[in-house]
């Protein structure tokens, strides 16, 4: 996709000092002009083989090595290297940390989408919650769960959507530019999710609304991702739910 060209254009180099893929994140953590920073992103997996090329060919060898270079496995087609290199992106981005506010990806969607037809790409878990706050809610989702749509419909549901929150999970399936490519050019585009790069490039894209995560306890989050935590769990162990949006749109 352009917008990893684009993002490996922008990011320093740094050295890989540790890698965890657990079953549901993958984490990396670099050191870069002496500053040493954490990234996450969601664990994809391809199908499990016994005979073939190992997933992760270099596991047990990353210290040491250019960040950059596991950061440009984002483009590989095997889906453990995107997810490697899409958390290394993220360990990498030099994040405009005086423009973030500390909130939540539910409490922005549902002041934006009061009154106004929303489309979330993605079942996040509080989808539930936030249907008492936003009552044109339209949940689309690869693996529908009772009231979602399929995301078969997306382009019959989000063209006409006024708030359109497309998780980050889009970026490592391939699907964010065609997601974003049906809104409405008068719609809020908000990207969520841990997976998300903290970047100003993206607003390059149309998104309107960043909502990701950063990493403050880098040991206790490493352990629990390599001991099968999910977000909660690595949320409570050190990671820090952040937002900032495009200059001019203020967040509450």
């Amino acid at each position: 996709m352009p917008i990893f060209s684009q993002l490996l254009s922008k990011i320093p180099d740094g050295t890989i000092i540790e890698v965890g893929i657990g079953l549901n994140w993958t984490a990396v953590v670099v050191e870069s002009d002496g500053i040493t920073r954490g990234g996450l992103a969601s664990s994809l997996r391809g199908p499990h083989e016994h005979e073939n090329e190992p997933a992760i060919p270099w596991a047990g060898h990353f210290r040491g090595v250019s960040a950059l270079e596991i950061a440009g496995l984002v483009k590989s087609s095997k889906p453990e290297l995107v997810s490697l290199g899409l958390a290394t992106i993220n360990a990498l981005v030099e994040m405009p940390t005086s423009s973030f506010v500390d909130s939540n990806a539910e409490d922005i969607i549902a002041h934006y989408g009061k009154g106004k037809k929303v489309a979330l790409i993605g079942h996040f878990p509080f989808v539930d919650s936030l249907k008492k706050k936003v009552d044109n809610l339209f949940v689309l989702e690869q693996n529908p769960q009772r009231g979602d749509f399929p995301s078969e419909t997306a382009p019959e549901i989000i063209p006409g959507a006024e708030f359109v929150a497309i998780t980050a999970m889009t970026l490592l399936n391939g699907t964010f530019d065609r997601l974003l490519s049906l809104c409405s050019s008068s719609a809020l585009v908000m990207i969520l999710g841990p997976s998300t790069p903290l970047s100003p490039i993206m607003f390059d894209y149309g998104v309107d609304i960043i909502a990701g995560s950063i990493i403050e306890k880098i040991e206790p989050v490493i352990c629990m991702i390599c001991e099968g935590g999910n977000f909660r769990q690595i949320h409570k162990a050190g990671v820090r739910l952040v937002a900032y949006a495009k200059p001019g749109l203020s967040l509450v």
